[in-house]
């Protein structure tokens, strides 16, 4: 596992306190990669994530989820609008929460939805209270990975899921320029580890669960920097960033770290699903 110094709470609190709005004007309403299948809106690409990881854990009416890491709510008011489920999102900002609040009201799920503004490593809930935990790219901005799955895994009732996608460090760290490339990675994007697909699965099955999907859709999602960086070229959201934040400039002049770190091997992206025993 790859780890740096110097990245606090309180940093990544900040970058997506003032980056919801770079996210939300480069990107969109889903804070997370498109899953491309050929030449699709990065709109339907973003869905299909969605979606498909939903697929992936069997998410059916009725059942209640947590995601952690729910950003603008993308995810939690896709999947109660269309799996007709229960879900309550925890993000570390403020400004999501209340973006993903009003958000789930317009779109007509706000009494099977609710946000809570918390740190995911801090929050608590009864023990079998969801029957599925979702997290979609937040669990690398976790300072103690190993010890969030043994808590959150509480949360789930027998048979319950662990559904999530991540930013994995790349298996093979004999590459040139790996770790540094890593390390870079981490320090541009606020995330204080990377760890890998074999420490995802062995936190998993040290707590119980067994892992029923493990893919990788690297070479599916890397589009998604390419056409945030175009769009950087062709908006002046650098030019704003350079004004608000200094780390908002550093997130946007990573797009190429995060592309050569997927081109070359030294991170993957990929989705985990595992069941807890019923």
């Amino acid at each position: 596992m790859i780890s740096v110094a110097g990245i606090r709470p309180a940093s990544i609190r900040s970058h997506y306190q003032l980056g919801t709005l770079f996210y939300r004007l480069l990107w969109g309403p889903h804070i997370h990669h498109g899953l491309w299948d050929a030449d699709e809106s990065p709109y339907v690409a973003q869905c299909r994530l969605t979606d498909t990881l939903a697929d992936l854990a069997r998410i059916s009416t009725g059942e209640r989820l947590v995601d952690i890491g729910c950003g603008m709510g993308g995810s939690s008011i896709r999947l109660a609008q269309l799996r007709g489920c229960s879900a309550t999102g925890v993000t570390l900002s403020p400004v999501q929460r209340r973006w993903a609040a009003v958000s789930a009201g317009l779109k007509g799920v706000g009494e099977r939805t609710e946000f809570i503004a918390a740190d995911a490593e801090q929050v608590s809930f009864q023990p079998g209270s969801f029957d599925v935990l979702w997290s979609v790219e937040c669990t690398e901005h976790l300072f103690d990975k190993p010890a969030f799955f043994r808590r959150a895994i509480e949360w789930l009732r027998p048979g319950g899921r662990v559904a999530i996608t991540v930013w994995y460090e790349g298996e093979d760290t004999s590459r040139p320029g790996h770790r540094e490339l890593c390390e870079e990675v981490c320090r541009r994007f606020v995330c204080p580890s990377l760890a890998t697909r074999a420490d995802y699965a062995g936190w998993l099955k040290d707590n119980g669960l067994t892992v029923v999907h493990d893919v990788d859709w690297t070479d599916r999602v890397a589009r998604t920097w390419e056409i945030c960086k175009r769009r950087v070229g062709r908006t002046g959201v650098r030019q704003l960033a350079r004004l608000i934040d200094r780390e908002q400039l550093d997130f946007i002049d990573g797009f190429d770290a995060l592309l050569n770190a997927y081109r070359t091997g030294a991170m993957q992206y990929g989705a985990m699903v595992a069941q807890k025993a019923s």
